[in-house]
């Protein structure tokens, strides 16, 4: 993470750009293996050019603007990628707005107008299967073929794989639908992480002695619902302080079977968290939510889930996401 870590949108100036810097090119959503290979080729690139290197990426999820009545589950909104993104050294991010403007800007013009006039890119890294501009023509091969005429290098890397499996959004977002974090921490690099501010919620949690942070998901959230080891931070980086805790996502079949919620229980804390921004990084899967005939045998439950969930941090001390911090 570096303090000054630069977000260039369509409306900043061009001048305020930097040029000649190296980017790194893709979607980014939850900044896994296969992409902070394509972010490390650019690192590298850039120190060999004597220049800093920059994510461009889009907003909304292209997915988002040409299916925006299909569910989306995003591993992360903009603000977790740009975190995300900001903790792996890179100087900046450019995020460009994915409207029906760019989404019929041919690739060629894509690369002359966006990355060389007004980027005034030396290089680029991009991923096997990348792909932009109209009708999705611009590829990886269209690049390298560019490149000797516009001067620039091109980085091109290839999938990556886990246990003969291929690294993806995709992969990951089924693995968290499956309650697989172990394989979902292992794609990504580290813990999947969530991100929201602390609600009121029924307060029943503390009249069983489990006082919970509660926090909305996005409506499309596809991780599976159950309970959960977490850690918790509070803040952005030096100053963030974290804990340890116990969470359940889930629609509290035992009370009310509403809308789902993330209720979050931090060991070991004592005070009030409402209004509070937190991120929330799932570390283990303990078990799916139940229905319970009495509140005894629930909070019984609740007691073995926090020993299991003790015992699931103490085996993975100090996991969770790099973050850095944006402005």
């Amino acid at each position: 993470m570096t303090p000054d870590f630069m977000v260039i949108r369509d409306s900043t100036a061009a001048a305020a750009i930097p040029k000649g810097t190296v980017v790194a090119m893709g979607n980014f959503d939850g900044v896994h293996l296969g992409h902070r290979a394509v972010i490390e080729a650019a690192l590298a690139m850039g120190r060999a050019h004597g220049k800093p290197a920059l994510a461009v990426t889009f907003e909304p999820h292209p997915r988002s603007f040409f299916s925006p009545n299909s569910p989306q589950f995003r591993l992360t909104d903009e603000a977790g990628k740009l975190r995300l993104l900001a903790g792996t050294g890179l100087a900046g991010a450019v995020v460009m707005t994915f409207d029906k403007a760019r989404a019929g800007t041919t690739a060629q013009d894509f690369i002359h107008h966006d990355l060389i006039e007004r980027l005034g890119i030396s290089g680029i890294a991009v991923g096997y299967d990348f792909h932009f501009g109209k009708g999705r023509v611009g590829s990886p091969s269209l690049l390298v073929s560019e490149a000797p005429r516009l001067g620039i290098e091109v980085d091109v890397q290839p999938h990556i794989d886990i246990a003969e499996r291929p690294v993806s959004s995709s992969a990951i977002r089924m693995a968290l639908a499956e309650g697989q974090i172990d394989d979902a921490t292992a794609m990504l690099g580290g813990p999947w992480f969530v991100h929201g501010e602390v609600i009121h919620g029924a307060k029943r949690g503390r009249d069983l002695g489990y006082p919970t942070a509660n926090i909305r998901l996005d409506k499309n959230c596809g991780l599976k619902q159950g309970i959960y080891a977490v850690r918790v931070g509070r803040g952005q980086g030096k100053d963030q302080v974290r804990f340890d805790g116990v969470a359940s996502f889930g629609r509290r079949p035992t009370f009310d079977n509403g809308a789902p919620l993330l209720e979050v229980f931090l060991f070991d804390f004592k005070g009030d968290l409402y209004g509070a921004a937190l991120d929330v990084a799932f570390i283990g899967f303990i078990r799916e939510e139940l229905k319970f005939d009495n509140i005894e045998a629930l909070v019984r439950q609740m007691d073995d889930d926090s020993a299991r969930a003790r015992a699931a941090l103490a085996a993975a001390p100090g996991a969770f996401p790099r973050l850095g911090a944006i402005a």
